[in-house]
Order: structure tokens, then sequence, then C-alpha cells
């Protein structure tokens, strides 16, 4: 991924989970380090090539609408690329703005500061006890 494609997947990652008073976005956690990694890896070329195409056409279509790229945009800008991109009819955009969503979701859900802070996650609850006298009645 290009570094503006990284920049660009990083604004779509805070538009759908920004950062909001008293609480942590999708940039504080590392989501869109998570994302790239995650679509580097874990997806075929096919979905790859999807993606960078869409990150590419949400640049242009920012810069034809606002005569900026997506990631200078305001919020409510970035939104309404992104809402225009689910309901396109396009299966290729459609397809990217489900599965970046999801996995944004996913990214923000699973990372550390969100479990340990918010959800209070333990990774071994619970205490072994090995030597207990057992009491048979």
């Amino acid at each position: 991924m290009s570094p503006g494609e990284g920049v660009t997947l990083a604004a779509v990652a805070d538009t759908i989970l920004p950062a909001a008073e008293g609480a942590v976005g999708a940039l504080e956690v590392g989501v869109p380090d998570f994302l790239a990694r995650l679509f580097a890896d874990c997806y075929e070329p096919e979905v790859q090539s999807n993606i960078k195409r869409q990150l590419n056409r949400l640049d242009t279509r920012a810069e034809t609408a606002f005569s900026k790229g997506f990631s200078r945009c305001g919020q409510a800008e970035r939104e309404g690329l992104l809402l225009a991109m689910a309901g396109s009819g396009d299966p290729g955009q459609e397809a990217f703005f489900d599965l970046v969503k999801g996995e944004t979701i996913r990214g923000f859900l699973t990372s550390r500061k969100v479990l340990r802070d918010y959800d209070d996650y333990v990774v071994a609850p619970g205490h072994y006890y090995g030597c207990v006298d057992i009491n048979y009645n």
C-alpha cells in the first residue's frame, strides 16, 4: 500500500470511528496500522487491488467535489462520500465499504486499549488452585 493510500485508509477508519470527548477513536488505538497489515497479509490479491482502487476513487471523488483529498475533508464530507459509496450499487464499492467498516470495528474492539480500559479484559481470568482438599459427603 502506498503512503497516500495509507493516509486515506486512516481517514476512512477515523470517519467510521472518530474520537469523541473523553473516548478514544480508531486512530488512537492504531486501527489504521491493523488494517494495513491485515489487508496486506490476509486477503487475496483481488481484494487488495479492489481496496487500493476504492481508496484512490475516494481521493478522486473528494478532489472533484471539495477540491481537496479525502483525508483533508471534514467529517461530514467524508461521511457523505463513504455513504455514497455504500449505496452506489457498484459491487466493488459496496464490498470495499462493508469490508473496511467491519474490519475497522473489529480492530477497534480487539485493541489492547479498548479491551483493558473499557472491557476490563483479563488475559487469564480466575486462578488455579492445585492442592485443594476435597470433601466427600
